[in-house]
């Protein structure tokens, strides 16, 4: 049955009169559903009405309903919601993967001596779960600090020879307003970044790995050689610590690696198109205007896989730039989030934002890894 009368959560209804005209209320379990006509253009009725509904805790959406306007008000629920499991499986996972990856960097066979690798790999584990999840927790807390719900970082178990493809969060509500979207956006690069040097210091006071000779002359032994970025040989330099070393079967050690991590996810994430962190920020200092800039990228990284196989001769970093040429074009595709506030960014935030991308650049390198058979 048809009412006007509003659910006592809800706001008055006096209070969306000038923008949704409501002929209809009703309540589908915990959500606040209003039947009604917008009364202008859609950005400006949602700049009015989410914050009125924010004041009850709800969180408003516009949709249609067979050919009808709907605002959907659902209850905002920040944080998680009991033990969170998923979460919780995949950390595990991580974990194990990350341990049986950094055996391999300390050149002990997690099968044959599973207690050892144990016992030698856990500082890798460390390292790479460290900056991974430093850089995730930053996004979360600002999330929670700007009232936009956010699940918990989910850690990607993944064979690689990191034993993880990174970790995510996924935000479940909408962007208030472009500060928010900055914030969020640039907290888990800056975070991350921290916990990357500081993971980078330590390791470069570590001693080397090395490995017998025996080892080194194996019929299957694959070499692996780590570009470094800028900002890591910049922390060695100011350290006065090595990267490199005369004798063959000396190595960095692998916490140093975790650090290297950090930099080249800190890099991707930077990539100014979508839902990446790059992008978030960007979106929030140019608005709308961050459209042509995404449209950039990916013709960037095809050019960018294109030299690094003509001119550096590389052909696995190549496959990594045509893979996230393609992956930008999706990115681009999808688009950023759009805040429901989108008015104009601060200065303050703004060169907050050029500097990001600053640090950014120095943990860019054109050739990321090298497998050499």
């Amino acid at each position: 049955m048809a009412s006007t009368e509003p659910p006592e959560a809800g706001p008055p209804l006096h209070r969306l009169e000038s923008v949704f005209r409501v002929y209809d209320v009703q309540r589908e379990g915990d959500q606040l559903i209003y039947y009604g006509e917008p009364l202008v253009p859609q950005d400006r009725l949602m700049k009015t009405i989410w914050p009125l509904f924010r004041e009850s805790g709800y969180e408003a959406t516009l949709t249609t309903r067979m050919g009808e306007y709907v605002i959907v008000a659902e209850p905002v629920d920040l944080g998680p919601d009991g033990v969170p499991w998923k979460n919780v499986l995949l950390f595990v996972a991580t974990v194990l993967s990350t341990l049986f990856a950094g055996a391999s960097w300390y050149h002990v066979d997690p099968i044959a001596n599973p207690l050892s690798a144990l016992q030698q790999a856990w500082p890798f584990t460390l390292a790479v779960m460290g900056v991974l999840g430093t850089h995730e927790l930053g996004h979360y807390v600002m999330s929670r600090y700007h009232g936009v719900d956010a699940t918990l970082p989910y850690f990607i178990p993944m064979p690689t020879l990191i034993g993880t493809m990174g970790a995510v969060i996924r935000m479940k509500g909408q962007m208030p307003d472009r500060e928010a979207l900055f914030d969020i956006g640039v907290a888990g690069p800056l975070a991350g970044l921290v916990a990357t040097v500081v993971v980078t210091a330590i390791g470069l006071t570590l001693e080397p790995v090395t490995a017998s000779q025996q080892l080194l002359n194996g019929p299957n032994v694959v070499q692996v050689k780590f570009g470094y970025p800028p900002l890591l040989k910049g922390i060695a330099a100011l350290m006065g610590e090595r990267l490199t070393y005369g004798d063959p079967t000396k190595s960095i050690n692998p916490v140093v690696i975790g650090g290297w991590v950090g930099m080249f996810v800190t890099f991707l994430n930077l990539i100014p198109v979508g839902q990446l962190d790059g992008g978030h920020i960007v979106r929030a200092i140019l608005g709308e205007r961050q459209e042509s800039i995404a449209a950039l990228v990916p013709a960037v990284l095809f050019g960018l896989a294109a030299y690094v196989f003509y001119v550096l001769d590389v052909s696995n970093a190549t496959v990594l730039w045509v893979i996230w040429g393609f992956l930008s074009m999706f990115f681009a595709y999808v688009g950023p989030a759009t805040p429901i506030d989108d008015d104009e960014l601060d200065p303050r935030r703004k060169l907050l934002g050029v500097v990001t991308f600053v640090l950014g650049l120095l943990c860019f390198t054109p050739t990321p890894i090298q497998i050499i058979s």
